[in-house]
């Protein structure tokens, strides 16, 4: 391919539950001549994450509807190559939403620039970052997380779920996760130190709650709704929260799910459920990141990436979120 072609996948059809061939399509053109302000990235790393799916959906999100034809929205880790705008030179790394192709070119809104770190340039995905800032504020500011406190976190393994649980225990709280599979809920318990795991294939989960939760949860940190969301719900405290960060259950949904039938404990319990969007937060990112780097540094967080080689399969690597077949942070390596 010559320098002077990018490569990029195109939204050409609205998917009907998973990401299937031909929702999809690979269009190779040639860039224009740099305009002026515009910059051209290189992509390094592709972040893959459930709110892509959202994005693919005929409704507008926190962020507008993609238009068909577009192409796929997404954030990613690129080279600037050329630059026509005074913030940027050559040579910077840089972060935003550089889409589903190999290179980006146009006007840097919303982009950032990343300063060196002691890290593999993939810890601005599985440490820092959208992830990062998620996991860290949804815990302290939605959460209000407090030593001696008992919180479950489910979709445990994942990216976001994994850096929750174990913030919550340098925190001094007692920590559950909820996972699909014994690798997954082992690595937990295991390299992760929570206090317990549940593994939602094979376990009942309300009455796991009731053995590993024995004086309840105070902070539920919510990544796929539906029946889990239910369980949970079973057995919060008075003034649980209930930090809503996702529902991966019901992003691939065709029709309308059910959601929990026991939302009247809230009353009782005096709890509450709060939705965040990380955009909120990213004027504190550097409060963020100083901690988590530290705490990594200190062996106390661990992170893990699944890397997948090319971008030509990042359609088929996006569907491992909903099936739960990803380690860890899901990232393309452009």
């Amino acid at each position: 391919m010559s320098e002077r072609m990018n490569a990029a996948w195109h939204l050409v059809r609205r998917p009907a539950g998973l990401l299937k061939v031909g929702d999809l399509e690979w269009r190779e053109l040639e860039l224009p001549a740099l305009g002026e302000g515009e910059v051209l990235v290189r992509q390094n790393l592709l972040s893959l994450d459930p709110t892509n799916r959202v994005w693919m959906n005929d409704a507008d999100s926190y962020l507008p509807r993609l238009p068909l034809g577009a192409v796929m929205r997404g954030i990613g880790i690129g080279t600037v190559e050329q630059s026509n705008n005074p913030k940027y030179s050559a040579g910077d790394t840089v972060q935003g939403m550089l889409c589903w192709q190999k290179f980006f070119q146009g006007p840097p809104e919303g982009m950032t620039k990343l300063p060196p770190i002691p890290l593999p340039l993939d810890a601005h995905f599985g440490l820092l970052g959208h992830i990062g800032l998620t996991a860290y504020f949804g815990l302290l500011e939605v959460g209000q997380a407090k030593a001696g406190e008992t919180l479950v976190v489910s979709a445990a393994a994942g990216a976001v779920g994994s850096l929750v649980g174990q913030i919550g225990k340098i925190l001094g709280l007692r920590v559950i996760g909820i996972a699909g599979g014994k690798p997954k809920c082992d690595w937990l318990t295991g390299e992760l130190g929570f206090d317990g795991a549940i593994d939602y294939k094979s376990a009942n989960v309300s009455r796991e709650l009731s053995r590993l939760c024995p004086n309840g949860v105070d902070v539920y940190f919510d990544n796929v709704g539906g029946h889990i969301l239910e369980a949970v719900l079973g057995h919060i405290n008075l003034r649980a929260r209930i930090v809503a960060c996702g529902m991966i259950s019901q992003y691939n949904a065709q029709s309308p799910e059910p959601g929990p039938s026991n939302l009247a404990v809230l009353i009782g319990k005096r709890a509450r459920i709060e939705g965040f969007i990380v955009l909120d937060y990213l004027g504190r990112a550097m409060e963020a990141a100083l901690k988590l780097i530290g705490w990594h540094m200190g062996g106390r967080l661990h992170y893990r990436v699944d890397l997948v080689e090319g971008l030509a399969q990042a359609p088929a690597a996006l569907n491992r979120l909903f099936s739960g077949a990803n380690r860890g942070k899901l990232v393309v390596k452009v």
